[in-house]
């Protein structure tokens, strides 16, 4: 069974992400999609709207076959590391012979050769974008400089400044670092841009999917009524993030002191103070994330420090977790093809495949050895990821009780 993987968030799945869907499908002339979809927590330091198995659901009434889930130290990160992690889980979910993504360019050649540039002078464009973020430049836009005047070609500067573009070298890196079997390929990105609030026709960004309903303003033409009949579901049972209570957690963490800020990942010396002192004055998680913005910080990055703030993710962990990549694999949810086909790649699977939470430990341990530093890593990577669901659920105002711990309750979603 040919099968090819997709890299997504789905918040929610939209009709572009239906459109992908199946252009992957005739782009790779393959019979399963494998998605590798973020957990709780995503790529832009924001929490889902809706969890990641209402997310799988979606996905699966759509037509995607298998889902597995991105850890958070992967699926809360920058480009690079978001798009590393991803392929790893590919390349060690095993059978998965096409990686297809979409790009504003909307084809491979030139995003080929703007990663052979990159790779070409790669410390010279370090050195040369950290000067640039030092002077208050954005990453992307100190980068895209440097490519300017290696290349003196204007056009691989424009591909630099597009989101969809961005991720896709870096999918392009990651199958040249991680000597990935699987094949590239790409689609255009069609209607609406990342981050555009307008649509295009019936084709709306999940961002301007989400500020329609911030504004209460109907979404369903730009769902399939499969995904939209799920996210009414979880509108009227209050069952999406609040941005009210994330404020409040966000504080009670901010206030165990300076000492605990120090601590967590990326929170270098000084954005202890600035964190504290915005906590104290904030009126809302927009309001916090205002203030405590500087020139060397995007938005975005603040968004992710104030992730990690939220569940507490020590530098320590982080630093393990980006050296190892993924030790684990966590099925969300798979069809009958999507079975058919983990059955069949089983013997080049190269981690865990964890179904049932039930025998996680035992399966961990079985797979590292018992005292294991690996193992350690492990359950370190796998904690992470328990926390981060607990705490989402302190992020939904129609929660109705039960055990926080849903990883371990929670059955694999059937397609």
């Amino acid at each position: 069974m040919r099968a090819v993987g997709l890299i997504t968030e789905y918040n929610p799945f939209h009709n572009g992400h239906l459109h992908h869907l199946r252009e992957s499908l005739k782009q790779a002339d393959a019979e399963v999609t494998v998605a590798v979809m973020s957990g709780h927590f995503l790529q832009r330091g924001e929490p889902a709207l809706v969890d990641k198995w209402r997310r799988t659901e979606m996905a699966l009434r759509a037509g995607v076959d298998v889902v597995v889930e991105l850890p958070f130290a992967f699926s809360c990160q920058s480009a690079p590391y978001f798009a590393r992690g991803a392929v790893q889980c590919l390349n060690a979910l095993g059978g998965v012979e096409a990686l297809c993504f979409g790009s504003e360019v909307g084809e491979l050649a030139p995003l080929k050769r703007c990663v052979d540039l990159l790779q070409e002078h790669r410390a010279e464009l370090d050195s040369a974008t950290a000067a640039g973020l030092r002077q208050g430049l954005h990453y992307a836009a100190a980068r895209a400089d440097l490519v300017t005047k290696l290349s003196h070609d204007a056009s691989l500067s424009e591909l630099l400044q597009s989101p969809n573009n961005i991720l896709a070298l870096e999918y392009l890196q990651a199958l040249r670092d991680t000597a990935s079997a699987m094949v590239p390929c790409t689609i255009p990105r069609l209607g609406a841009g990342f981050h555009e609030m307008e649509a295009a026709g019936t084709i709306a960004s999940a961002t301007g999917i989400r500020h329609r309903l911030a504004e209460d303003q109907p979404v369903a033409e730009y769902l399939p009524s499969a995904a939209g009949s799920l996210l009414r579901h979880a509108l009227s049972e209050g069952l999406t993030s609040d941005p009210d209570l994330l404020h409040r957690l966000l504080l009670s963490q901010i206030y165990r002191g300076r000492d605990a800020l120090q601590k967590v990942y990326q929170v270098e010396q000084g954005l202890d103070r600035r964190l504290a002192d915005a906590a104290l004055e904030s009126n809302g998680w927009e309001d916090l994330v205002d203030r405590i913005k500087v020139r060397q910080l995007t938005r975005t990055r603040v968004q992710r420090i104030l992730c990690y703030v939220l569940n507490d993710v020590s530098s320590a962990l982080m630093a393990d977790a980006l050296e190892t990549g993924p030790l684990y694999l966590h099925l969300l949810g798979c069809s009958d093809r999507g079975r058919r086909f983990l059955s069949a790649s089983r013997k080049q699977r190269s981690l865990p495949l964890i179904a049932n939470f039930s025998r996680v430990y035992a399966t961990l341990k079985r797979f590292y050895g018992p005292e294991t530093e690996r193992l350690k890593q492990a359950l370190a990577m796998l904690e992470l990821d328990l926390r981060a669901t607990r705490n989402y659920t302190l992020l939904l105002p129609g929660w109705s009780g039960g055990n926080r711990n849903r990883d371990f309750y929670q059955d694999v979603i059937r397609g």
